[in-house]
């Protein structure tokens, strides 16, 4: 690869003749966004050419042994390029090696187009950087709604992530618990990152991950306050993870609209 023309950006074109096949596991401080087409993929159970979008995020290890016949664009983007300008990145860039995003021939063409003019922008004077940030986030942005695409397009491969994530909440709290459950806890469990998690579950149920654990809390919760009087409010913080009882109560109160002591007086007296 040639020498990038700027530290925190870099553009290219791939280039067969250039390319090394093999390579060990190395480590890169940088993300990339790769576009290849017809790239033979060895990880199918019949290699075959795809065209797809991949990435590969700072600090993942990352070998490959490949065929150097297929060609693409690739972006590459510095950890502080993007932390400066987070508004205009999107979370799949931290999906990891979970999601390669399959590509139409339409979708390529229009990929193809808006690389151009981000490959002419890079090669001007440092004048144009801003013109050249602002067509990066419409790759990026173009990027996410064919994500969205995918999703969609094939639902019973993610309906099985969130059935997944769904069965886990409930194990989580079928033994004792010592904190609220998060995202990370149930990305780690799926082996996957948590805002490729979070993506899939805010298509799948229009709410995020955060609000789906937060609405399960509170059915929980619901539930502990109409079954067990002999439990006051601070066991049943304590019996959902929460720390403290105080956050427990500011937390019902936020969800539900009144606090638990007011809740479980509505129950009672429904009962009477």
């Amino acid at each position: 690869m040639k020498k990038p023309i700027d530290d925190d950006i870099d553009i290219g074109y791939y280039d067969a003749i250039n390319m090394r096949s093999q390579s060990e596991p190395v480590m890169a401080d940088f993300y990339r966004i790769s576009i290849k087409i017809d790239y033979t993929d060895r990880s199918l159970e019949i290699p075959k050419p795809i065209t797809a979008i991949f990435f590969s995020s700072p600090d993942m290890l990352n070998g490959w042994d490949v065929e150097p016949n297929y060609t693409g664009m690739y972006v590459q983007l510095s950890k502080k390029l993007i932390e400066e300008n987070r508004f205009l990145f999107k979370t799949y860039l931290d999906y990891g090696q979970h999601e390669a995003l399959y590509l139409t021939q339409t979708e390529v063409d229009e990929i193809r187009t808006i690389f151009d003019l981000m490959f002419k922008y890079y090669k001007s004077d440092k004048k144009s950087f801003g013109v050249l940030l602002s067509y990066v986030n419409v790759l990026i942005s173009v990027v996410e709604a064919f994500y969205n695409r995918q999703f969609s397009t094939n639902p019973k491969q993610y309906n099985r992530i969130v059935s997944d994530f769904q069965q886990n909440l409930k194990d989580y709290y079928n033994k004792p618990v010592k904190q609220l459950p998060n995202v990370q806890y149930f990305a780690d469990q799926l082996g996957l990152t948590p805002n490729y998690l979070g993506d899939i579950i805010k298509h799948f149920t229009n709410k995020s991950a955060l609000e789906n654990i937060h609405e399960f809390v509170i059915l929980r919760a619901k539930d502990l306050l109409e079954k067990n009087n002999l439990m006051n409010n601070t066991e049943v913080a304590y019996e959902l993870g929460f720390e403290y009882p105080n956050y427990f109560s500011k937390f019902f109160k936020k969800q539900v609209n009144l606090t638990p002591k007011e809740y479980r007086e509505q129950i009672n007296n429904k009962i009477q």
